[in-house]
C-alpha cells in the first residue's frame, strides 16, 4: 500500500475529509465511509470531471444502479469491473492519489 493511500485510509475515521481534497476524491471519502448521498451530492455536481465520473459510477454500482453506473463509467471512460465496490474504491483511492 503506498504511503499516500494509507494516509487517505487513515483519515476515514475522521468526521470529515482532509481540506482541499479535489472533489473526486472528497466524494470517494464519503463513500467509502458508506455516507452515499453525500458523496453523490460532490461528484454530481462535477459531471465535466472524468474523475467524478469514475466515482459516481462506482456509486451507482454500490446502490445497485448497474444501467445508471455504466453510463457513468462511459463519461469517466472506464468500463465497468468484476471485482467488489470495496476493492474498486481502494483502486480508485490509489489511481486518483497517483496523479
Amino acid at each position: 500500500m503506498s504511503e499516500e493511500l494509507a494516509r487517505f485510509e487513515a483519515t476515514l475515521g475522521d468526521p470529515a475529509p482532509a481540506p482541499g481534497l479535489a472533489p473526486a476524491l472528497a466524494g470517494l471519502w464519503w463513500g467509502l465511509r458508506g455516507a452515499w448521498d453525500q458523496a453523490h451530492r460532490i461528484v454530481q455536481a462535477h459531471e465535466d470531471d472524468p474523475a467524478a465520473c469514475w466515482v459516481h459510477a462506482w456509486l451507482h454500482r454500490i446502490e445497485g444502479d448497474l444501467g445508471n453506473a455504466a453510463y457513468w463509467y462511459r463519461r469517466a471512460g472506464r468500463s465497468m469491473p468484476r471485482g467488489s465496490t470495496e476493492e474498486e474504491g481502494r483502486a480508485i483511492a490509489r489511481a486518483l492519489l497517483a496523479g
